[in-house]
């Protein structure tokens, strides 16, 4: 069973008291209600490994329960209380809906403060540009809606005209956003005349977007998301970028690494807001059975009340990407859970979790 693993302990309550939420999009480091995850199931692309795939979800979902409530989209009649330990379980939230795949990132809703009120944004998912069916796991953030799920003073804002995946683009809380031209123009999802002025204006009207800065290269190999910025390219802080560097010259992703490092260190943007970038190590070349590759990366952590929880993957380089972030977040608890299993359809730790920021979700529907 993929394990998680604790570091250093700290004051949550003082973490939180001192966290504020933003105007636009809300950044993930922003106090949570809850995260959100889809189960694995055997309708779904896991239905040939998922005995495996279940405890790699069981290690992230145990992880995240340590922490804050966590909501379980489940198929109907499933139940999974059982599998946690009692202290852990009454933070559970169950809920029965049906799903295509489990990658909620990308098809829930995002969250965001406009003119001082709380939004929840429905964009459309149509299946990272039509390439795998989405019809039920579109309909999920609409679903969760309509059973009350959100907090009654969220506005609920319907985009289903615009295709955007919440691991496509990365906010701090100066509504400044990072994502990759070749995911956002990509024209199975939207095309637009003069489409990058038409995209900057969408993310501002809809997420507050004041800056959107885009980067070229990053395309590893084994992604299927035309180049998801959440593998490649995230904030940690309001001034603080990391990013996936070509530290192994034998990987597959070298020499695109090496071209998104030399862009990000000249980008004139990047320079004009003074972000410090930081450099995590390559995962390196991780191969499933048929020889094909993974996308595994360092830069899909999630944050959590209090906590960091990271992608590891059973490599060397595993401990040296975590004591990178442990010296770079040292209010937090860094928690490693190896997701190596979920390379194998091509995601990892943040594409399988959406957070819910503080005062979003209904307290009716969380925990007591």
């Amino acid at each position: 069973m993929p394990n998680f693993v604790l570091e250093k302990k700290v004051d949550i309550d003082h973490y939180m008291h001192k966290a504020s939420l933003p105007q636009g999009l809300c950044p993930e480091w922003a106090p949570q209600d809850a995260v959100l995850i889809t189960w694995p199931h055997a309708a779904s692309d896991w239905c040939e490994i998922l005995p495996e795939v279940e405890a790699n979800y069981l290690a992230m979902a145990t992880a995240i329960l340590r922490y804050e409530p966590l909501v379980v989209v489940l198929p109907e009649g499933q139940e999974i209380g059982h599998l946690f330990p009692e202290d852990l379980r009454a933070r559970l939230v169950e809920i029965h809906l049906p799903s295509n795949d489990t990658w909620a990132r990308d098809y829930a809703p995002l969250c965001c403060l406009m003119e001082g009120k709380k939004r929840v944004v429905d964009f459309r998912f149509n299946g990272w540009g039509l390439k795998f069916a989405s019809n039920y796991d579109n309909m999920i953030s609409r679903r969760l809606h309509d059973m009350g799920f959100f907090a009654k003073d969220a506005e609920w804002c319907d985009e289903q005209m615009i295709v955007l995946e919440g691991g496509s683009i990365d906010a701090n809380s100066r509504g400044e956003m990072v994502t990759t031209r070749r995911c956002l123009t990509e024209p199975n999802r939207n095309i637009f005349p003069e489409q990058e002025a038409a995209l900057n204006s969408l993310l501002l009207s809809t997420l507050g977007a004041q800056k959107v800065i885009y980067i070229e290269h990053g395309a590893i190999e084994g992604d299927d998301t035309d180049g998801h910025v959440d593998t490649l390219v995230r904030f940690i802080n309001d001034d603080t970028l990391v990013y996936v560097a070509p530290t192994d010259p034998n990987s597959i992703n070298y020499h695109e690494l090496k071209a998104m490092e030399e862009e990000l260190l000249q980008h004139e943007e990047i320079k004009e807001c003074g972000y410090r970038l930081l450099a995590l190590p390559d995962v390196g070349t991780l191969r499933d059975e048929e020889g094909d590759p993974l996308p595994a990366t360092y830069a899909n952590f999630l944050f959590l009340n209090g906590a960091l929880l990271v992608p590891t993957y059973g490599v060397p380089q595993d401990e040296e990407a975590l004591e990178i972030l442990r010296r770079a977040l040292p209010e937090r608890e860094i928690v490693g859970v190896n997701c190596r299993t979920l390379t194998r359809q091509h995601g990892s730790l943040h594409c399988a979790t959406m957070q819910f920021p503080r005062g979003f979700v209904a307290p009716e529907c969380l925990p007591k």
